[in-house]
C-alpha cells in the first residue's frame, strides 16, 4: 500500500473493530468512517460515560460494543484497530488472530504509509523532552515537520499531506511498539530501567517491546544509543544500520560526549564543538543527555547554529520541572511527569539543596529500593500520596542512614492535602517539587491532569 487512499479501499468491504476511543484512536474511527467503512468501536466505557462522543460516530455511522465485554467476540472482525493500552498478547486478541483476524495498530498503519523520514524516540526517560528537541531543531533548520506519537496528536489523517522532503518525529512508548514490524530511519533510544511491569509483567517482555525501535531498520538508518546505560550500551551491539552513542561520563572515541563544558560530536568527518553546556537553559544532568541524544539524532541534517538557537530559548516541556511559582521565597515545581523511580531521580540530581518532595501514586510494580536512598540523601521533608505510599516510606525507612538523615516523613490521603503539608513545611529558600516516581492512575486520569491539579492548587495558596 502506497497512499492512505489505497489502504482504505483496500478496507472495503471487510468488517473493522477499533478498540479504545481515546486520543490516538477517536481521529482514526472519523477517518475510517468518514471513508464508508463499518466501523464497530469497542471501549470499556459504558455508554453514559461517552454518550457525546458516542453519539457524534454514531451519526457517522460507527456501531459500538461497549461496557465489561467489550472484548468479546473479536474474531469476527477481519481487521482490528488495538489502542496502545491494550497489550496485544491480551487473550482475547490472541484468539483473534489465530482465527484470522489482522491486528494493527494506528501507529504501525501510519509507519507502512509515510512518504518522508521518521525520527523516533524511546526509553524508560527523556522520550518526551528528547522528541521535542529533536523536533525544535528540524524546524529551526527550515524543515516541515509533524511530531506525534504518544506526545501530541495521532499522525495518520495527516499522512495524505506528508511528502517526501517533510520530517516526522514521534515519541514511541513500549505498549506502542510491542507489536511493530518497522522502525523509524533515525532511532533514540535514551536509557532502559524498569518500567510499566504492571503492563508487560516481565522486564524481559519491556526490553523486547523497546527493541522495535531499531530492530527493522536497513544498513542505511541510524540508531542512537545511552553508553552510560548499562542495558543500552550492550543493545547498540544488536543495531542493523549505524550505530551512534552518547556519553555524560566518558570521552568517546566516536559519538557524542563532553568535553570542556560543551557537548562534543566526533564522527567519520571530524570532532567538533556542538553545544556550550552554558547555552542550555533547562537545568538538571538528565537534561543535559537529553541534548546529547537530540543531536546525534540531526547530526547530518541540521546546522549547529541551529542547535545553539534553539537552546538558547528553549525552557522545557511542560510537567518537567516546570516552575509554577514562587511564595514567599519558596520555590514550586511541577515535575509529574516523574512516573518512575529514576525519573524522580533525576528530578533529585538537577538541584544542589535538599528539596521538599511530594510522592506517591498507582503502583506499576518498580520496586522503590534505589529511591529510598537517594531519598534520605536528597530530601529533607518527603510527603506522601497515594496507592505507594506506604511502599516508598518502606523503602526510605530501610536505606542506610536514614535515621541519622532528619528525614521528616508526612503521609497524607490527596494531593491537597500534600500541597498544604509542604507549605506548612517550607521556609524562605526551600524547593518543593511534586516528582510522584509513580503514575498517576490510582487518583488521576494521566500525568498531566495531576500536574495541572497541582498547578492549581500552587496558584492557590
Amino acid at each position: 500500500m502506497s497512499t492512505i487512499a489505497e489502504y482504505l479501499e483496500s478496507l472495503r468491504g471487510k468488517s473493522i473493530a477499533v478498540i479504545g476511543m481515546g486520543v490516538s484512536n477517536t481521529p482514526l474511527i472519523r477517518m475510517l468512517l468518514r471513508s464508508g467503512l463499518k466501523v464497530t468501536v469497542c471501549d470499556k466505557a459504558p455508554r453514559e460515560r461517552v454518550e457525546e462522543l458516542a453519539a457524534e460516530l454514531e451519526s457517522l455511522g460507527a456501531k459500538f460494543q461497549l461496557g465489561q465485554e467489550y472484548l468479546s467476540k473479536l474474531s469476527r472482525f477481519d481487521v482490528i484497530f488495538r489502542t496502545p493500552g491494550l497489550s496485544p498478547n491480551t487473550p482475547e486478541l490472541r484468539q483473534a488472530v489465530e482465527k484470522g483476524s489482522e491486528l494493527t495498530s494506528e501507529m504501525e498503519l501510519f509507519f507502512r504509509l509515510c512518504p518522508c523520514r521518521i525520527l523516533g524516540v524511546t526509553g524508560s526517560d527523556g522520550k518526551t523532552t528528547t522528541t521535542t528537541l529533536i523536533s525544535e531543531f528540524l524546524k529551526e533548520a527550515g524543515y516541515n515537520v509533524y511530531i506525534g506519537g504518544n506526545i501530541g496528536k495521532p499522525l495518520l489523517p495527516d499522512v495524505a499531506g506528508m511528502v517526501p522532503e517533510d520530517m516526522v518525529v514521534v515519541e514511541l512508548s513500549s505498549f506502542q511498539l510491542m507489536s511493530m514490524d518497522r522502525s523509524p530511519n533515525v532511532a533514540v533510544f535514551t536509557n532502559l530501567s524498569p518500567n510499566h511491569l504492571d503492563y508487560h509483567h516481565t522486564m524481559e517482555e519491556y526490553t523486547a517491546a523497546k527493541l522495535n525501535i531499531f530492530l527493522h531498520q536497513g544498513k542505511e538508518d541510524r540508531a542512537i544509543f545511552n553508553y552510560d546505560n548499562d542495558i543500552t550500551r550492550s543493545l547498540s551491539k544488536q543495531a542493523p544500520g549505524k550505530a551512534v552513542v552518547f556519553s555524560r561520563k566518558q570521552r568517546l572515541e566516536e559519538g557524542v560526549y563532553l568535553r570542556d563544558n560543551a557537548i562534543w560530536l566526533t564522527n567519520e568527518m571530524g570532532n567538533r564543538e556542538v553545544l556550550p553546556l552554558d547555552e542550555i537553559l533547562l537545568p538538571g544532568v538528565h537534561n543535559i543527555e537529553n541534548y546529547m541524544a537530540a543531536i546525534a539524532a540531526v547530526d547530518g541534517l541540521v546546522p549547529d547554529k541551529c542547535v545553539r538557537s534553539v537552546a538558547k530559548r528553549f525552557t522545557g516541556v511542560e510537567h518537567r520541572i516546570e516552575l509554577v511559582r514562587e511564595l514567599n521565597g519558596v520555590k514550586y515545581y511541577n515535575d509529574s511527569i516523574g512516573t518512575s523511580p529514576t525519573r524522580t531521580m533525576a528530578c533529585l540530581d538537577s538541584f544542589s539543596q535538599k528539596l521538599i518532595l511530594i510522592a506517591g501514586g498507582y503502583d506499576k510494580g518498580v520496586p522503590f529500593t534505589q529511591l529510598g536512598v537517594e531519598m534520605v540523601q536528597k530530601v529533607k521533608t518527603l510527603i506522601l500520596c497515594g496507592a505507594t505510599a506506604p511502599a516508598i516510606r518502606k523503602a526510605v525507612e530501610e536505606a542506610p542512614g536514614y535515621a541519622d538523615s532528619g528525614l521528616e516523613l508526612i503521609e497524607t490521603h490527596d494531593l491537597a492535602a500534600a500541597v498544604a503539608a509542604a507549605q506548612a513545611a517550607a521556609n524562605a529558600g526551600d524547593i518543593v517539587i511534586l516528582s510522584p516516581a509513580c503514575a498517576a492512575f490510582d487518583q488521576f486520569k494521566n500525568f498531566m491532569e495531576r500536574g495541572k491539579v497541582f498547578k492549581e492548587l500552587v496558584n492557590a495558596l
